[in-house]
């Protein structure tokens, strides 16, 4: 099963962007969506796939940290 996990842009950089997860930050490819610093997006794979709204990152957290029970 493949799981992209929401994470909150810190930095961009010329074709990486470093994305924030809950405190561990990596670094991800950023060429396949337009983002700002502050956006919040899904990861797969070192992968941004898509930007994501506030309540649908916090939505999708809440259901991993259920899963972490």
């Amino acid at each position: 099963m493949c799981v992209a996990l929401p994470g909150t842009v810190i930095e961009i950089r010329e074709k990486t962007a470093v994305v924030d997860f809950s405190g561990n930050r990596v670094e991800a490819r950023s060429g396949l969506v337009d983002i700002s610093e502050g956006d919040r997006v899904l990861v797969h794979a070192g992968c941004i796939l898509q930007k994501v709204t506030q309540d649908e990152a916090e939505e999708m957290e809440a259901l991993f940290r259920e899963l972490e029970y």
